[in-house]
């Protein structure tokens, strides 16, 4: 088994140098993004002008339409950096997934009448005839020519409801709300990246980054409007910043030309249902890590390296193997690696012996390590490209990948020293906030605040 770990030892490990003209790459494709529309790496200006004040106050509903579930919430924001959240979820079903989209909407609405009825009314905390903001976090990508519109450019996370691709989802959203009477106002539609940027510097005006490291890949950051060529003819003040959805998951998917991408890698890009697209995300997030380990061990099993003689099926089925199980190899405590022993019976009906085990826990932590690293490429490029290594600067990062994978975090710290050398240790990353749900919120805060004075009332 250690003749084959060398070889892939050789294929899954990205050097400080490789990873150096990674960043270099990436920075280039953030400034083409800037530069000009409907780039790879698409760079969504969000209408989000400048960093919260850390002293919004007052009560803000938000409505989050995640993958899974429907998220309502109420948040109370204190000032000073504090806040109190009262919320409901509701599940989403693979029929509401790929219905009409208006039907969408209208269980949108639906959730949230009931949350007002039933949570807010009957405990006083909003009273008749109250109206309140509401941000609308939708986090699949959207083109936006003000904050409180976006055209749906295509849906994700196994999404596919008809009649709203190409369509303003806003406008599809504020219709249900007012057909369902309902005593909210729709100030802004945000992508959860954004939410978790402007909640995370809410708590820890340190931030000046936030990425995802879930089942996709992606990050937002603050630009000056001065550096993005693209807005120019929208006349917005040169000294102003708005945040950036940069949507990185679609690096180097052009070309192919910078990633390390292996034979596995390009198997489960030909074989997703998106071929050719989200070439950074393919190599890095919780959607693809089991599969790049479980292709590995097939192509182990066809050469006769693994269970001999035993019946193999399971694990020929793609997805088969949970990027979880990568997790529970990495963690497994036990000397004879029990747990290892665990998965493979329990799931895939097949024994092990110690020395296979130890090359499956080997493996995945190629595999684990390499998508940290190739996430700290990610930060490290807007950190180089904004200059903020000097000063240093917190990202607040969330998602199943960065909050349970153990050793994730201290990987890309490890990645960051790797490309940038000792100042790469004034890079940290840590636990974010709720973006959205409290992201959401802050953002109808600020958004009401800016068109109330008068500034840029029309974006």
């Amino acid at each position: 088994m250690a003749d084959h770990l060398r070889k892939y030892e050789t294929l899954f490990t990205l050097t400080p140098q490789r990873m150096r003209m990674i960043v270099e790459a990436f920075k280039e494709y953030l400034e083409l993004g800037l530069e000009k529309p409907k780039q790879t790496v698409p760079m969504i200006p969000t209408f989000v002008f400048g960093w919260p004040s850390g002293e919004e106050k007052g009560d803000y509903l938000a409505v989050d339409l995640g993958g899974t579930n429907l998220r309502v919430c109420l948040v109370t924001l204190q000032g000073d950096g504090k806040f109190e959240i009262t919320q409901s979820k509701y599940r989403l079903t693979e029929e509401q997934k790929q219905e009409d989209g208006q039907k969408l909407f209208d269980f949108c609405a639906e959730s949230l009448k009931s949350f007002i009825d039933n949570s807010l009314m009957e405990s006083g905390q909003m009273k008749d005839g109250q109206k309140l903001p509401l941000g609308f976090t939708f986090s699949y990508p959207c083109s936006q020519q003000r904050i409180d519109h976006g055209i749906l450019i295509r849906w994700t996370k196994g999404f596919g409801a008809a009649n709203t691709e190409g369509e303003d989802v806003a406008a599809m959203f504020h219709s249900t709300l007012e057909k369902y009477q309902l005593p909210v106002e729709l100030t802004a539609l945000i992508n959860d990246t954004t939410g978790t940027l402007i909640a995370s510097h809410y708590v820890n005006p340190q931030t000046k980054i936030a990425c995802i490291f879930g089942t996709g890949c992606n990050a937002a950051y603050m630009e000056h409007v001065k550096d993005i060529p693209k807005m120019k003819e929208l006349n917005i003040d040169e000294n102003a910043d708005m945040a950036i959805n940069c949507e990185w998951g679609a690096f180097d998917s052009d070309e192919h030309e910078h990633l390390p991408r292996t034979k596995y890698d390009i198997i489960v890009d030909e074989t997703s249902n998106k071929p050719g697209e989200q070439a950074f995300e393919k190599l890095i997030s919780g959607r693809y890590l089991g599969e790049i380990l479980r292709l590995v061990i097939c192509e182990l099993i066809d050469e006769g390296v693994l269970f001999l003689g035993q019946n193999t099926y399971k694990l020929e089925n793609p997805y088969a193997f949970d990027t979880a199980f990568l997790s529970l190899m990495e963690s497994d405590p036990t000397d004879e690696l029990l747990m290892i022993i665990g998965i493979f019976s329990h799931f895939f009906a097949v024994e092990t012996t110690l020395a296979e085990r130890q090359f499956f826990r080997a493996l995945a932590k190629l595999i684990g390590r390499r998508a940290a690293r190739l996430s700290a490429c990610g930060i490290a490029a807007i950190v180089s490209k904004m200059g903020y290594l000097d000063e240093g600067c917190s990202v607040g990062a969330d998602g199943s990948l960065y909050n349970k994978y153990p050793g994730f975090a201290d990987r890309i710290h490890e990645g960051l020293v790797d490309i940038f050398g000792e100042r790469g240790r004034n890079i940290t990353t840590y636990h974010a906030e709720d973006g959205s749900g409290v992201g959401s919120a802050i953002i109808a805060a600020m958004t009401k605040k800016r068109k109330d004075a008068g500034i840029h009332p029309d974006l």
